[in-house]
């Protein structure tokens, strides 16, 4: 567990939870992302992870009680897996989709969502949970084809609770506290 971040508990920030990625793929992803992806906003590297919820502006003060579920739930997980699967592209964003195979990475958001839910932080999406990776920004769809990155199998290197901070230039992340997977 480390903790960069710090914030005042009266203040109200935008918060969400992610799997964070290994060095070596965060490697491999800015490389295929300089050679492969043109457009508006290239994500920077520390911006690179699997969200797994977005919990939008919440008061600092919840931040402590956050992190000790979100903590709990990366004890408890299992061996993450992830397969890269596809590009894909929304109408803002292009992203490299990935696959639960094995479903581990499926347990482990379906326990940060009850945990989270019973916290009262959370409200679970109506669509199925995706993991994926956003790699651009844009404000036109660019309609890239590139091909993957060739990252095979991606193994999380731990999860953690984010601050996004907004930017003129664009969203920054803020670690404010990171997990170990399995303990």
């Amino acid at each position: 567990m480390s903790s960069p971040g710090t914030v005042e508990s009266d203040e109200r920030i935008r918060l969400f939870c992610a799997l964070t990625l290994p060095e070596p793929v965060l490697d491999r992803i800015v490389e295929w992302q300089a050679r492969e992806l043109t457009g508006e906003r290239i994500v920077p590297r520390g911006n690179l992870h699997v969200t797994v919820a977005f919990l939008g502006s919440r008061p600092a003060a919840d931040v402590a009680s956050i992190e000790a579920e979100l903590g709990a739930a990366a004890a408890a997980a299992g061996p993450i897996g992830l397969e890269e699967l596809r590009y894909r592209e929304t109408r803002s964003v292009g992203m490299l989709v990935f696959d639960d195979q094995c479903g581990h990475a499926g347990r482990f958001v379906a326990d940060v969502f009850e945990r989270l839910e019973r916290l009262g932080v959370y409200e679970r999406e109506s669509r199925p949970w995706l993991p994926h990776v956003t790699v651009i920004r844009f404000r036109r769809q660019p309609q890239l084809q590139p091909p993957l990155p060739g990252l095979g199998e991606v193994s999380p290197s731990g999860a953690a609770v984010y601050h996004s901070l907004l930017r003129s230039g664009g969203a920054e992340y803020v670690v404010l506290e990171s997990f170990a997977l399995g303990g």
